[in-house]
């Protein structure tokens, strides 16, 4: 079990593909990565030496900001638009999206299940009614509502 910069990379991967696990490094960081430190991006990660294996956290270390460092100042910006009172930073408290996509019809992932609001049938909302009316008396005998 290989560590890097506090994360256990799988043994049974990739070097290029175990990279990628490390918060705010993508494919092309990785690409860079493996060419300035020369390994072969086929290699798996068990078969790596200790050597190779500092080569490549010295290597981000220097040039790359990762994992806590990179989640701190996310949140800090974040916190800075909301402090400020942006339009980003509203959509923020909000819990919208933020980058101008449509919330009409999609944005289902950020704002939850969907809720029908409007017209309902007369049987439907009679048996609405008349469940909270039944809820209500057997809590009323409950003496919950006292």
């Amino acid at each position: 079990m290989a560590r890097l910069i506090g994360i256990t990379l799988p043994d049974e991967k990739r070097v290029d593909y175990a990279l990628t696990l490390l918060y705010g490094v993508g494919w092309n960081n990785v690409k860079d990565i493996l060419k300035t430190a020369n390994i072969s991006s086929n290699k798996k990660v068990k078969e790596m030496t200790e050597e190779e294996l500092k080569k490549i956290s010295e290597i981000i270390e220097k040039s790359y900001q990762v994992e806590g460092d990179l989640r701190e100042l996310v949140t800090g910006n974040i916190k800075r638009l909301k402090e400020i009172g942006s339009y980003r930073g509203l959509r923020h408290l909000r819990n919208l999206p933020v980058r101008g996509q449509r919330t009409r019809s999609n944005a289902r992932t950020k704002r939850g299940k969907r809720k029908t609001v409007g017209a309902l049938k007369k049987e439907v909302w009679a048996k609405l009614e008349q469940g909270k009316t039944g809820a209500q008396i057997s809590d009323n005998k409950q003496g919950v509502n006292k």
